[in-house]
């Protein structure tokens, strides 16, 4: 007579193949269960794959592997903590409109490619991370973690530039930075973005937050003035005059109007590391004769300011819903008879949603700008992150500025950038929830750091 024995997680019939089937089981949970225990590293890792998957390069899209990994991640984790899924109608209810916009418009054209990409790059990406960073975020080791990653790309992007400024092209790595058949401005410091202003820009951006690091001593010493030396040197090296001018207005601005001394002290060796770079550039006469070139050509403003013109006329015959994403091109190349080109491009970002989308579409993304420089509204209130924390309530004075120079950017080229997106949407992602926190604090009566773990 055949008897079965029943002990928890064993039967003498089969036993062995139940046990080893819940082994597997859990043995395949533990990698979610890291990525559960450090959801920070996961947006982390995902803005990595953005930097490095530039569009003309075939990685298998790990980007948005990424970025899917990531959203699951964070709302599994929030859904296990019990954590609040709403969020405060600004940034999200313009950010909200002008992708189910997009969204509207890309249909007409559902098998291209291209403008799927381009969509995801300008309004779901940096969405879906301002919607994680607000989740992610939640205390002072991870934002820690966060400052740490922006300081090494930092790094990283100045190390690149200068190396392809003074022609050590050997040590700049990955090596497509050098393939001239992928992207655009090959002759320029155009790091892994194969592009030279989004490699600009986001020198910029990442200028700024490692000045808000010397501020509270994060970064100092040798490591402080090797950055804030090369970093002059970068923007040099992308040759992009948009760059140049956000760069020079930003430094200056904070030199004469910061609060903190040491970033004015910082700026004042910006200056002159700046001035004594270009001294150096131009004793370097093939770099000389370039920069010169670069400043005198005329040939892109004259081609922009046709498109500028034609895009006027667009807009004005459509000024309400716009012309669509799939008639743009065919229109312009109609209109702008005097120069020849596969494709054409406004090279501002305002223009080109106001032809896209019209009033509709424009006036949501100034309902957009307008949102995001509320947030750094409370610099003078209580907030709950600690003072000397990476973005602190001090960051605040700083945001402003921080937004200027995407905005700036944003006059001169069109921000299909999507780690440059990212990067912006994600800063606001943490000041946001930073601000739910105070307010909730000051609602309830609790400190800071109980508002930061409740809210």
């Amino acid at each position: 007579m055949t008897s079965t024995t029943h002990v928890r997680g064993y039967s003498s019939l089969g036993g062995w193949r139940w046990t080893a089937a819940e082994a597997a089981v859990v043995a395949g949970l533990r990698p979610l269960q890291a990525l559960l225990t450090a959801p920070a590293i996961v947006l982390m890792a995902a803005l990595t794959a953005m930097l490095f998957r530039p569009p003309d390069l075939k990685l298998y899209d790990l980007d948005r592997i990424g970025f899917i990994l990531l959203l699951f991640i964070v709302c599994l984790r929030a859904q296990m903590r019990r954590q609040s899924f709403r969020a405060p109608a600004s940034v999200l209810l313009p950010m909200g409109g002008l992708l189910l916009l997009a969204v509207s418009q890309a249909l007409s054209v559902p098998y291209d490619a291209e403008t799927w990409s381009v969509l995801a790059a300008k309004w779901l990406v940096p969405l879906g991370l301002f919607y994680a960073a607000r989740l992610v975020f939640e205390g002072d080791d991870s934002l820690r973690r966060f400052e740490t990653f922006a300081l090494v790309v930092f790094g990283y992007l100045c190390v690149t530039a200068v190396l392809f400024l003074f022609d050590v092209k050997i040590l700049i790595f990955p090596p497509f930075i050098l393939d001239q058949s992928l992207g655009v401005h090959a002759e320029r410091a155009r790091g892994p973005f194969l592009q030279a202003v989004a490699n600009g820009v986001t020198l910029n951006l990442l200028g700024l937050i490692a000045l808000d690091s010397f501020r509270r001593a994060r970064l100092r010493g040798l490591t402080a003035a090797a950055l804030l030396a090369t970093w002059p040197l970068a923007i040099l090296a992308t040759k992009t005059r948009a760059v140049w001018a956000s760069f020079g207005a930003s430094v200056l601005l904070l030199l004469f109007f910061s609060p903190h001394r040491r970033i004015r002290r910082a700026c004042l060796c910006l200056v002159a590391a700046a001035s004594l770079g270009l001294i150096c550039a131009v004793a370097f006469e093939d770099l000389s004769h370039s920069l010169r070139d670069r400043l005198e050509e005329r040939s892109p403003v004259q081609f922009r300011m046709a498109v500028y013109r034609a895009g006027w006329e667009m807009f004005r015959e459509k000024p309400l819903a716009g012309w669509g994403p799939a008639r743009i091109q065919a229109e312009l190349a109609r209109r702008v008879d005097d120069f020849h080109g596969r494709e054409f491009y406004f090279h501002n970002t305002f223009i080109e949603l106001g032809v896209e989308y019209g009033l509709i579409g424009l006036a949501l993304y100034l309902w957009l700008v307008f949102d995001l420089l509320r947030l750094g509204r409370s610099a003078k209130a209580q907030s709950p992150s600690r003072p000397g924390t990476f973005l602190d309530v001090h960051f605040r004075s700083l945001w402003p500025v921080f937004l200027g120079v995407y905005l700036l950017n944003a006059c001169f080229v069109v921000m299909n950038y999507q780690f440059v997106n990212g990067l912006l949407f994600t800063v606001a992602g943490i000041l946001t929830a930073q601000n739910q926190a105070r307010d909730f604090a000051f609602s309830g009566g609790l400190t800071p750091t109980e508002a930061i773990s409740h809210a």
